[in-house]
């Protein structure tokens, strides 16, 4: 982007003021053919400009990545995606087979694989397994999700905590100890996997969709705040991908099975992961990722109120429904 009549001085938009003392957020212009003892000389926001940072493709081989919920789909998918092109890795779930199975198939790529059992509903776990890790990390996944489906007002306080704690809050503590070690290595990148729910929200998940709501918002200011320093951050919005989590999802509606989209509907693993991969690469903001998930981000976008009525017409075409059982036990009382 340029400004007509104005020249930068000795400045570019990586280093900010020539001095540095703005933090790298202005970029000092001065009109051209100005009297040099007017007032010519002024101050442009540097996010007015197109960042080269952005776009530029980052180097992961060598680095080193910690992925959360690394024992099974998306995760485990991430991680030997990263593994494939020479991200040494860490491995943090509490399914240790699993964890133990995935490390395996990673190290078939000649990369340095640890894995470790972590409980995130634990705060001093999650601490300690932090402070074992030194100064090495590159880039950090957090991956670890669980669901719940059913009626919100039949979820207990322990569920709630639950869910919220392995979603949420965990990822904010482990972005929040290892942002030090992060800020010192260069192009440093934290992907927080999202979901389409994290945008749009649909009827009995709304724990998942608060957390991932949340997780959303907590990466955007993230990015946001460290951006300028050179720290990549990404929310990583997939839609229904075909994982068991639907199948272990817990649910509040006894003996009855978890709903799951049409697998015509559902991304795989292998696209995430490698939607992953290149948003990492090219520091983006919100890939999303699988048909459903776009179908449901434009709608969103183009017509906010659509998916609003969707849900209120399936509640108001049930109540006569509801209305005609009601009086059916009525008569027989």
């Amino acid at each position: 982007m340029a400004l007509r009549g104005a020249e930068p001085v000795n400045c570019n938009i990586e280093s900010g003021s020539p001095d540095h003392t703005a933090d790298r957020q202005w970029i000092i212009y001065r009109l051209k053919n100005g009297d040099p003892g007017a007032p010519g000389v002024f101050l442009v926001p540097v996010t007015l400009f197109h960042r080269k940072r952005s776009v530029l493709v980052r180097v992961i081989r060598d680095k080193r990545a910690l992925v959360t919920g690394a024992a099974s789909g998306i995760g485990r998918g991430i991680a030997l995606a990263l593994a494939k092109e020479g991200v040494n890795l860490v491995l943090w779930d509490i399914d240790e087979a699993g964890l133990a199975s995935v490390a395996e198939d990673a190290r078939l790529h000649d990369v340095d694989v640890r894995s470790t059992r972590v409980d995130l509903t634990q705060s001093a776990e999650i601490s300690a397994a932090v402070q074992s890790l030194g100064n090495e990390i590159d880039i950090l996944v957090n991956n670890a999700g669980v669901a719940y489906y059913g009626p919100t007002h039949r979820m207990t306080a322990s569920q709630w905590d639950w869910l919220v704690g392995i979603n949420l809050l965990a990822p904010i503590r482990i972005t929040r100890e290892l942002l030090p070690v992060l800020l010192e290595r260069p192009e440093a990148h934290i992907l927080n996997v999202c979901s389409i729910s994290g945008l749009v929200a649909g009827g009995r998940f709304a724990a998942y969709h608060t957390s991932k709501f949340g997780l959303v918002g907590f990466t955007e200011a993230i990015r946001a705040e460290y951006g300028r320093r050179g720290l990549g951050v990404t929310a990583l919005c997939p839609g229904p991908v075909r994982t068991n989590l639907y199948r272990q999802c817990a649910s509040g509606n006894d003996g009855k099975t978890v709903p799951e989209p049409p697998q015509w509907l559902c991304t795989t693993v292998d696209a995430v992961a490698s939607r992953a991969i290149r948003a990492i690469r090219r520091n983006q903001r919100m890939p999303i990722v699988g048909l459903l998930a776009h179908l449901l981000w434009n709608a969103k976008w183009f017509a906010p109120g659509l998916i609003d009525f969707l849900n209120h017409f399936h509640r108001k075409r049930r109540l006569p429904e509801q209305a005609g059982r009601q009086q059916e036990i009525r008569r027989a009382a």
